[in-house]
């Protein structure tokens, strides 16, 4: 992470980021299919704060893109632990299942649930259940 921060009395200060980092994280928020909270929680920053550079560098307010365009950071995969982007089906459009198939990990534990496309919203009462 390119940051540097003062801590003369042990204190936490606001970190400042250079430009050119800034850039970086902004051009991997343009790539197709990327969140900007997934990039900011794979460079350990705040979301808002990624979105307020990314609205700042569409008004052209101090950070440019060009300056540290990187293919080989355009090209790399997405983190495995981060954000996992999934295409979705248009309502309507019949596709080669009709359920909803989940995989819930948690420790060494592994269960598969499949859901009937027509029971949706149960399924979702049910996920928002677990996941509290």
């Amino acid at each position: 992470m390119d940051t540097f921060e003062s801590a003369t009395d042990g204190r936490r200060r606001r970190r400042r980021h250079s430009a050119e980092f800034k850039a970086q994280v902004v051009a991997a928020c343009r790539r197709p299919g990327v969140s900007i909270a997934g990039v900011a929680l794979e460079h350990r920053l705040n979301a808002n704060l990624v979105r307020r550079w990314v609205v700042e560098a569409e008004r052209g307010q101090g950070i440019a893109l060009t300056a540290t365009r990187n293919p080989q950071a355009d090209a790399s995969p997405a983190p495995e632990a981060g954000f996992v982007p999934i295409a979705l089906q248009r309502p309507g459009m019949s596709g080669p299942t009709q359920e909803i198939a989940m995989e819930l990990r948690r420790g060494a534990t592994l269960v598969k649930v499949s859901w009937p496309v027509t029971a949706a919203a149960q399924c979702a009462a049910w996920l928002s259940q677990l996941l509290r």
